[in-house]
Formats: C-alpha cells, structure tokens, sequence
C-alpha cells in the first residue's frame, strides 16, 4: 500500500471514529500512539493530524497531545465530515439537515443568477438537465452518470450566483447529493416533475424570471426532502 492510501485509510478510520462516537469528545491520544497502532511513520501521524486538526475534530497540546473535540467545534460543512457522518448510525438526521442546508442555498443562489447568469453557464445548465432527464426516464436515476450531471447542475447554479460565498460551496452540495447517492437514496426513477424542474430552472435562469428561479429551486430541494423520508420505489 502506498504512503498515500495509508494516509487516507488512517485518515478515513480516525475522522469516521469520531464523528460516530467511537473516540467520544475528551478522548485523548498522541501521535506516537496513532503511529503504532496503524504501524506508519511518524510524517504520515503528523499529516493526518494536521488534517483532522484542519477539520477542528481535535486539538492538540504539548502537555496532553491530542484530544477530540466537541461537535459543536466540528467543520461541518467540510465534505470529510460530511461523508464520515453520513456514514454513521445517524445519518437519516445529518442527511436531512443536509437538505434543510440546500433550501437555504439554492433557492438564493438562483434568485442572484437570474440577474448573473453567463451564456456558458446556461449552457451547462441545460446540458446537465438534458442528461438528467435522459437517464432519469431511462431508470438510471441512481447511476454514477446520473450523479455526475446532478453534480454539474448545482455547480453551475451556485457558479451562476456571481457570489463567491455561495460558489464556495460546491463541495459542500456535491458531498451532500453524493452521500445521498451512496446511502441508495436517488432513485432509479426520479419524479419526472423535478426532472421537468431542472430544466425549467435554466429556463428561468435565462429569462431573468426571478421569482420563478426562486420557486423553482425550492421545489427541487423539496421533491429530494420527500424522497429522503420516504425513498421512492424502483418502479
């Protein structure tokens, strides 16, 4: 195995350790410790705390090494955190405060872009819906093809906000819909209204239709807020 996949694999079971409880808030260890349970050097220790430290999962001091740190304390919106914890026994709830996230988001982001939106960001927005539909229709809602136009779609729409706060949130949208995606929670039949919903976003994205991009947004994130609760069937 390769000092990179050790790094991650000892990065992926520790951040997973404590977000599930597993190492509870007020657990201590140190790097020499972690060095000698996961038999790595001491360089490969020390990036991966870096890295959770980075993530505000612990904190460390000369006198009590590292100590895991409360939720509260935790990057939330962090892609890691967001898959570690959507890897967990509580991940109807974090997938659901996910959605609530989006509700916030995209719903804004599509009232700036209505006025913002570039002619390539149009374009990618209605190629992404194009592909959606495609698939959707064709039963392959929950495939990695699928995923990745759904991707590209909020990418644009947060791109299209000419705001770089919301645009800085790409990776977090994109955790979100593909932790949704692993957890078996797209379907392989999306509702055709939000396919139709897409498409109608960039329609009004481009028609400069503000109160109608807004809506429309809403209703994405509200179609995917059922489907969460209750995960449509396959037929």
């Amino acid at each position: 195995m390769t000092g990179k996949n050790l790094h991650q694999q000892m990065l992926d079971d520790l951040g997973h350790a404590i977000v599930t409880g597993t190492y509870p808030p007020g657990h201590r260890t140190t790097v020499r410790e972690l060095e000698e349970r996961y038999g790595v050097s001491r360089s490969v220790a020390r990036e991966v705390v870096r890295v959770l430290e980075s993530l505000r999962l612990v904190r460390s001091s000369t006198k009590v090494g590292l100590t895991v740190t409360k939720p509260g304390e935790w990057a939330m919106l962090a892609p890691e955190v967001i898959r570690w914890r959507l890897d967990s026994p509580g991940k109807a709830f974090q997938l659901k405060t996910l959605t609530e996230l989006r509700r916030g988001i995209e719903p804004t982001a599509a009232r700036y872009a209505a006025a913002r939106v570039t002619w390539q960001q149009l374009e990618e927005l209605r190629s992404s819906a194009a592909e959606m539909k495609r698939l959707g229709e064709a039963g392959e809602g929950n495939s990695a093809a699928f995923l990745a136009a759904d991707i590209r779609f909020h990418a644009a729409l947060l791109a299209a906000s000419g705001n770089e706060m919301l645009a800085a949130l790409e990776e977090t949208i994109t955790a979100i819909l593909t932790g949704r995606n692993e957890l078996g929670l797209t379907p392989p039949h999306p509702a055709a209204e939000n396919l139709d919903n897409h498409a109608e976003l960039a329609d009004a994205l481009a028609d400069g239709d503000v109160a109608r991009a807004e809506r429309l947004a809403t209703a994405i994130v509200d179609v995917v807020a059922h489907e969460v609760v209750q995960p449509a069937s396959a037929g």
